[in-house]
C-alpha cells in the first residue's frame, strides 16, 4: 500500500473525495447506451429518460428495461413481474439450511438491536395543548441490486428495521437473471426479513416503479436500498416525489492505529473492506512509520489469499493507502474531517479514543470489533452513510420509517393568553385575515 506523511498531503491525496457524478463510465456502459438510447448520454440523461418513460408508460417500460438493459431474454421478460408464492416456496429447497440458519440468527439480532432502538426513539407527547404523534410509513419500498453477486445480509440489514417501526407493507424491486429467475438467496432473505411481494424490476426502472407506480407495482411513500450510479441518480431526482433513505456511494472503511496495534488485525480489517469493490475506500491512520511498514507488507502478503483478489487490489491502488500521522488524536481529527462510513479504531484506550469521533457511520471499539462481524450479524443496519454524509447523517434504522405529526389542541383560557401576540404578529405581516380567524376565537368579556 502506499504510505503518504502528513495530513494536508493526505487531504490532497488518498482523503480526497471525487463528486459521485464525476466518473467516467466503462466502455462496455457506454456501448449499452448507445445501443439503448441511439445516443451518446450522460449517467444523469439516461436516468431522465427511463423515469420519464416509466412515469408514463409503466409496466410496458419496466419490461423493456429488464430486457434492453439488464440482459432478460425477451421470454423471460414477458413473465408476471410480481415474483409467486410458489417461486419463493421453490427457493426455500434450493439454499443450503445452514445458510438459512446463519441468515435467520442475523436477523434476530438485527431485530433486538432495532426493537431496543424503537424503545429509545422519538415518542408522542402532549403538553400544554400542543404536542406530536408518532406514525409509522403506510408502505417502503426496497431496490435490491445483483444478479451475479446477491447480498442477503442487505435484505435484512434494510427491511427489518422498518417492519420494527411498523411499515404496514414491505415491497421489494430487484433485477433477475436472463431468465427471469430471481435468486433463491434473495427471495429466502426477503421471506426471513418479512417483505410482503416481490417484483422483477431492475436498476432505474425498478427505483422508479416504486416512486411512480405502475399497474403492477405499488407507489411507495419512501424508497430505500443501494445501487450503482444510476440508481442513486435515479433517487437523488425522485426526492420530493417520493422519500428516500439516503444516497449510498462506495464502501468506505478508515482505521486509525496506534504503535502497540497488531499488523495483521489491521491489515485483514483493510482487505476486508477493499474487496467489496473496485470503487472502495480503505485507508489506515497511524501515529507509527513502522506500523505503517508491517500493515502495508501484511496486506500484500493477504492479498494473495483472496478470492476477489483483484478486486481488492484495484480498490487499494486506486483509493487505498496508509498516512503517518503525529499522534492519535490528529489522526481522529482527519477521520472526523473525512466523516467515513465505519471507522475502526485499534488503539490501546479505544473507549476513551470513540469520546472523541464526532463523525463515522458506526465506529468499531477496539481490536475485537471487527468490522465483518457489523456488517453480518452485530445488529445495527449496515447501510450507512457514505461519501461524507456522515458529518449529518445516521445509518438506516426505524428513525428512517417513523414520521412525526405535531397535535394542536387549544382551550380557551390557551386561546385566550397566545392569540393576542399572534393576532399581532400576522397584522404585521400583513395578513389580516390570519388575524381576524385568531380574534374571532378570543373571549368576549360581558359589559
Amino acid at each position: 500500500m502506499r504510505i503518504i506523511k502528513g495530513a494536508q498531503k493526505a487531504r490532497s491525496t488518498i482523503l480526497h473525495r471525487a463528486p459521485l457524478d464525476d466518473r467516467e463510465l466503462p466502455p462496455a456502459v457506454q456501448d449499452l447506451i448507445r445501443r439503448v438510447f441511439g445516443a451518446e448520454l450522460g449517467p444523469a440523461q439516461v436516468v431522465d429518460r427511463i423515469l420519464c418513460d416509466v412515469r408514463e408508460n409503466g409496466d410496458a417500460a419496466v419490461r423493456r428495461y429488464n430486457e434492453e438493459i439488464d440482459g432478460v431474454s425477451s421470454e423471460a421478460a414477458k413473465l408476471p413481474l410480481e415474483v409467486s408464492p410458489d417461486e419463493i416456496r421453490r427457493a426455500k429447497s434450493e439454499v443450503d439450511q445452514a445458510l438459512v440458519a446463519a441468515l435467520t440468527v442475523a436477523a434476530e439480532r438485527i431485530r433486538a438491536f432495532h426493537e431496543q432502538q424503537l424503545a429509545h426513539s422519538v415518542k408522542s407527547f402532549q403538553i400544554g395543548g400542543v404536542g406530536q404523534v408518532v406514525r409509522p410509513l403506510a408502505r417502503a419500498g426496497f431496490y435490491v441490486p445483483g444478479t451475479g453477486a446477491i447480498y442477503p445480509s442487505t435484505v435484512l440489514m434494510s427491511v427489518i428495521p422498518a417492519r420494527v417501526a411498523g411499515v404496514s407493507e414491505v415491497i421489494m424491486a430487484t433485477p433477475v437473471a436472463p431468465n427471469g429467475v430471481v435468486a433463491a438467496l434473495k427471495l429466502v432473505a426477503a421471506e426471513i426479513a418479512g417483505v410482503d411481494r416481490i417484483f422483477r424490476a431492475g436498476g432505474v426502472q425498478g427505483t422508479a416503479a416504486m416512486a411512480y407506480g405502475t399497474e403492477t407495482i405499488p407507489r411507495v411513500d419512501k424508497v430505500c436500498g443501494p445501487g450503482n450510479i444510476f440508481v442513486t441518480l435515479a433517487k437523488k431526482k425522485l426526492f420530493g416525489e417520493v422519500g428516500i433513505d439516503g444516497i449510498f456511494g462506495p464502501s468506505e472503511t478508515l482505521v486509525v492505529a496506534d504503535a502497540h496495534a497488531d499488523p495483521a488485525l489491521v491489515a485483514a480489517d483493510l482487505l476486508a473492506a477493499a474487496e467489496h469493490d473496485e470503487l472502495a475506500t480503505a485507508v489506515l491512520l497511524a501515529d507509527s512509520a513502522e506500523l505503517a511498514e508491517a500493515v502495508s507488507a501484511a496486506v500484500e502478503a493477504g492479498l494473495s489469499t483472496l478470492d476477489r483478489a483483484a478486486v481488492a487490489r484495484e480498490s487499494l491502488e486506486a483509493r487505498g493507502g496508509i498516512i503517518v500521522v503525529d499522534s492519535i488524536a490528529e489522526a481522529l481529527y482527519l477521520a472526523n474531517e473525512f466523516a467515513p462510513e465505519h471507522l475502526c479504531l485499534h488503539v490501546s484506550i479505544a473507549a476513551h479514543a470513540v469520546q472523541h469521533v464526532r463523525n463515522a457511520g458506526c465506529v468499531f471499539v477496539g481490536e475485537h470489533s471487527v468490522e465483518s462481524i457489523g456488517d453480518y450479524t452485530a445488529g445495527p443496519s449496515h447501510v450507512m452513510p457514505t461519501g461524507g454524509s456522515a458529518a449529518y447523517a445516521s445509518p438506516l434504522g426505524v428513525q428512517d420509517f417513523l414520521k412525526v405529526m405535531s397535535v394542536v389542541r387549544l382551550d380557551q383560557q390557551t386561546v385566550d393568553k397566545i392569540g393576542p401576540p399572534a393576532a399581532a404578529i400576522a397584522r404585521a405581516e400583513g395578513l389580516t385575515a390570519h388575524a381576524l380567524a385568531i380574534e374571532s376565537r378570543l373571549r368576549r368579556e360581558h359589559s
